[in-house]
């Protein structure tokens, strides 16, 4: 594997810098990336934020139920 040179780096950051000037800069930039962004419906965050809740907590009840049963199983052979 190889490492860049300065010379690539300097190449790539000086293109960077000419990009970001002849735009307007970080704020300008960030505004327009923002408009292209589509955001979701109400109906759509809710319904995803309760799949994404519901999840968690069944993935951590698995976790914890598991941990339990190992537990208990340990404690059963170490006597």
């Amino acid at each position: 594997m190889t490492s860049p040179t300065s010379e690539d780096t300097s190449a790539k950051s000086s293109e960077a810098t000419a990009d970001s000037a002849a735009s307007g800069g970080f704020l300008p930039d960030t505004v327009n990336e923002l408009k292209l962004v589509v955001w979701p419906s109400r109906q759509q965050l809710f319904s995803e934020s309760i799949a994404v809740i519901l999840m968690v907590s069944l993935s951590a009840a698995t976790i914890a139920a598991v941990s339990r049963f190992f537990g208990w199983a340990s404690s059963q052979v170490f006597r």
